[in-house]
């Protein structure tokens, strides 16, 4: 009987552990929102107000932006001149924007 009640609560901690998990991310979705939230300010991976801070791959990579929970955290609460999403745009869309952004910084912006 312990066995039987150890094992109904591993499958139901891994039955729960498991449908909490986020959907993946959709970077072709991300690409719709960052062309009309982001792209006035970072088309084609630049930054138009601090140059030096881009979103190519190794500049992510410099500043600690290289991952989509940093990526994330900006785009929910801004930064600097960058203002924050997090009450304009969904979990969804800030997500799927991540994953467009570490896309498009490892195929180097070219499409």
């Amino acid at each position: 009987m312990r066995k039987l009640l150890s094992l109904l609560l591993v499958m139901m901690t891994a039955f729960t552990l498991l449908s909490a998990r986020p959907a993946l991310a959709d970077a072709a979705a991300g690409a719709k929102v960052f062309s009309a939230n982001c792209a006035a300010c970072h088309m084609g991976g630049n930054n138009v107000i601090m140059a030096n801070k881009t979103l190519k791959k190794e500049a992510l990579e410099q500043f600690g932006m290289n991952s989509a929970d940093a990526i994330i955290y900006q785009v929910q609460h801004g930064k600097n001149a960058m203002p924050a999403f997090g009450g304009r745009l969904s979990d969804e869309q800030i997500q799927d924007v991540a994953a467009y952004v570490l896309e498009q910084s490892e195929k180097g912006w070219k499409g």
